[in-house]
């Protein structure tokens, strides 16, 4: 009775689960490693960088909000490009942008028109990448295979951003030591900028060796062509007229809404923290790159294994009930990372945290892309990123406020306030949503082997 359902079987399912994916997705995920590095080791020390360029916390806040609203900018309308000229060349023209934009800040000093110039162009390339990943996955991938491969992709970029971080705090010791300069001194950070422009280009490289999509990418505008059960086509207005002639798909709009607003509210909390806990790290405790760098490896390790283990959760309780159960999780250890006094506290409060909230983003954005047709997958995607980066774009100023209005020590204490109240309201929407009617699908779902064993069709 018993038989293929013990741990032993169990785990062997779950390891099989990581295997036969297509070449083009294989691919993919090599080049978001190259992807990843960079973006990780930007994450990371970029800040740090214009801190040590003199530039002050509050214009910090202003260029990463001007990199947010370029993101933002550049959302729908590198969809609608993916739709027509493909996913891989609108990867292929976003890390081009983003390598040139890299190289350049190494070249332009401390001008500021320029840095904000470079910002943007920077996030434009880099969005242009992202918008086209969850899209892309999900249209090289069988249903049974999406949440693995989602939480693969997710995995693998964490654990390069791991090996980016120990490495890039290498590279800059070393190039302080040969310029006999300060470790936090702006040619360790440039250094750094270059090996990001490097990985850029491998990512562009490994993109430019996946097929011509543009065939597959204009087949996704016949709905039926698609053996996927999903959302039927509702009844559209005017309104819906001029946006599919745009090329923005949305056809049930209550529904587009319900699936974003949630992630816009854990924007607006992360963009007034985590864009700039590198900051944070670094004031409060008086640490150096380095130590910075090995913080965050630390953080992107714990959050590799739990992204890997998120699809275990997700067939136990569903992909909303896990979602919630990890959000709702990592609130305590937000307290602690905002209001702890030790630095080991802190550092694993941020790694638990890390692991914890970004586990669920791949199963949640896998759980997205089948709630609507094949046709508005780039059109989610996009609006996806969109609401996230306009949420981080206010969440910039909104931190470059409160620093000027309270001061490094209460302003933080303030923004941490901010984030633990807007995560809470954030996940008790994905639960009230979405929550009940999963958790009774899988009530039906649970129930259908009982009876194939009882009396059902073999």
């Amino acid at each position: 009775m018993n038989q293929g359902r013990g741990p032993g079987v169990r785990v062997r399912r779950f390891l099989a689960s990581y295997r036969g994916f297509e070449r083009d997705a294989k691919m993919f995920v090599l080049s978001t490693i190259f992807a990843f590095g960079a973006i990780g080791l930007f994450w990371i020390n970029f800040n740090l960088y214009l801190a040590a360029l003199g530039v002050g916390p509050e214009t910090i806040g202003l260029i990463a909000t001007a990199g947010a609203l370029s993101s933002a900018a550049i959302a729908l309308p590198a969809s609608v490009l993916s739709d027509r000229v493909g996913r891989r060349l609108t990867m292929i023209a976003g890390a081009a942008l983003s390598a040139a934009a890299l190289a350049g800040f190494v070249l332009v000093g401390s001008s500021l028109p320029l840095l904000f110039a470079l910002a943007i162009a920077y996030n434009v390339g880099q969005q242009a990448q992202l918008v086209v990943a969850n899209p892309f996955m999900t249209e090289h991938s069988r249903p049974e295979q999406r949440n693995t491969l989602f939480a693969l992709q997710f995995a693998v970029t964490s654990g390069t951003q791991v090996v980016a971080a120990l490495g890039g705090g290498a590279v800059a010791a070393l190039v302080a030591a040969a310029g006999g300069q300060g470790v936090d001194s702006p040619p360790a950070y440039r250094a750094l900028l270059l090996v990001m422009a490097v990985l850029t280009v491998l990512s562009l490289l490994t993109a430019a060796l996946l097929r011509d999509d543009r065939g597959l990418v204009s087949g996704i505008d016949v709905p039926e062509a698609s053996a996927e059960p999903g959302p039927p086509r509702l009844a559209t207005g005017s309104v819906h007229a001029r946006l599919n002639r745009l090329g923005v798909r949305v056809g049930d709009a209550r529904q587009f809404i319900r699936l974003l607003l949630p992630g816009f509210i854990i924007s607006l909390g992360a963009g007034q923290v985590l864009p700039f806990l590198n900051l944070y790290i670094v004031g409060r405790f008086g640490l150096d790159l380095s130590q910075a760098n090995l913080i965050f490896a630390v953080t992107a390790f714990g959050t590799m294994i739990a992204i890997l283990i998120q699809p275990l959760l997700a067939q136990r309780y569903g992909r909303i009930g896990s979602t919630v159960l990890v959000q709702s999780a990592s609130i305590p250890f937000l307290v602690v990372l905002g209001f702890a006094p030790w630095v080991w506290l802190v550092v694993i409060a941020m790694a638990v945290r890390n692991s914890l909230m970004n586990a669920s983003n791949p199963i949640y954005n896998a759980f997205v892309m089948e709630r609507v047709r094949p046709i508005e997958r780039a059109t989610i995607a996009a609006t996806m990123s969109l609401s996230w980066q306009l949420g981080w774009a206010i969440g910039g100023i909104y931190y470059a406020l409160v620093q000027g209005a309270f001061g490094f020590d209460r302003g933080y204490n303030v923004n941490f306030l901010t984030i633990v109240v807007l995560y809470a309201l954030a996940t008790s929407l994905y639960w009230l949503w979405f929550g009940r009617a999963e958790r009774a699908q899988l009530q039906v779902s649970k129930a259908r082997p009982q009876a194939a064993i009882t009396g059902g069709s073999p």
